[in-house]
Formats: C-alpha cells, sequence, structure tokens
C-alpha cells in the first residue's frame, strides 16, 4: 500500500512539474467523448468525417450526430440506466423505430421518429423498471416521452444547449484533423 502510494505521489510530482501539452489535451477531450458515448476509435473517426462534409460547425455536427444514435436517445428518454445499457437493449431486439425492429445501436435517428417497445412481457417489464429508476431525471427539450405507453418522439434535432456533456468539441476536431 506504501509503495503504490509512493508511486502515484511520484506521478503526480512528474506531470505538475511538465507543462502539459497540447496534443495530450486534445486527446484527453478526444477520450472522455470517446468514453462518454462508449464509441471505438474508427466509429468516432468515421462521425468526424462526416461532421466535416456537412455544413456548419463541425464540432456542433459531431456532437447532433453522437447525440442523435439510437442508444444515446434511449439513455435520454430515461428507457435505460445507461448507454451501454440502452446498447445491449437495442442489440436484444428490445426496441421498435417507427414500428420496425432495430438492433443496430449506432442507428441515426432522424426527427419525427417514434421510438417504443416490443410488445412481450420481457421487453415491457426491464424498460418499465429502467423508467421508474430514471424518473428523477428530466428528458430533453428536442425528445418528448410519454410514459404511460413508453414511447418516446424525436422531435428535431438537437441543439448545443441541449447536450449533457460538457466537453469542448473543438479540441476533439482539431485532434482529428491531423489524421483525416
Amino acid at each position: 500500500n506504501k509503495t503504490s502510494q509512493l508511486k502515484s505521489n511520484s506521478i503526480t510530482q512528474s506531470t505538475s512539474n511538465k507543462k502539459i501539452s497540447q496534443y495530450r489535451i486534445r486527446l484527453e477531450k478526444k477520450q472522455k467523448l470517446r468514453f462518454h458515448y462508449g464509441i471505438t476509435e474508427r466509429q468516432l473517426l468515421n462521425y468526424v468525417r462526416i461532421a466535416r462534409k456537412a455544413k456548419g460547425s463541425t464540432g456542433q455536427v459531431l456532437l447532433q450526430l453522437l447525440e442523435m444514435r439510437l442508444d444515446n436517445i434511449l439513455f435520454r428518454l430515461g428507457m435505460a440506466p445507461t448507454i451501454p445499457g440502452a446498447r445491449q437493449l437495442v442489440n436484444h431486439r428490445h426496441i421498435l423505430v417507427n414500428d420496425y425492429i432495430v438492433n443496430i445501436p449506432s442507428y441515426r435517428c432522424k426527427p419525427q421518429d417514434f421510438i417504443s417497445i416490443k410488445n412481450r412481457q420481457k421487453s415491457q417489464s426491464i424498460v418499465a423498471k429502467n423508467i421508474e429508476f430514471s424518473q428523477k431525471y428530466k428528458v430533453p427539450n428536442h425528445l418528448t416521452f410519454n410514459s404511460l405507453e413508453k414511447k418516446g418522439l424525436v422531435n428535431q434535432i438537437l441543439n448545443h444547449e441541449s447536450i449533457g456533456l460538457k466537453i469542448n468539441e473543438l479540441l476533439v476536431v482539431e485532434y482529428y484533423s491531423r489524421q483525416a
């Protein structure tokens, strides 16, 4: 225990003496974004490339793309306790988008998409438990949720203020400016 304390102490001491590089700051922001949404490096790189081609601020478009993923929308609606939990619901075919089963967590939702649960007892009970657990959280403005029917609706593409994650997305875009 003492050695681990000494090790961590020497690590913090050595990093406090050095100036943190710009590359490290950008890398840490990129990793924070990646781990928050639970996506791979390749997926994030693809989203950055799509965001670059779209008109508007690349950073804003990147966050909009990530927020409009089906797994993230299920989490924001309160149908799942976490984003990985939402991903599992989608993979196990419990979720319907516009009355069609979707089993791809990265499915990009569009405005007016209608999200519901498969009409099976197991699916209904899993989501009911999750909704009960997450009712203390507020549903973002770009989504509408009916807790009685357990159905959600994507009203619009979200604006920058609705994003739950506080991150400087420009640093992530700058990180990828060297690679893509």
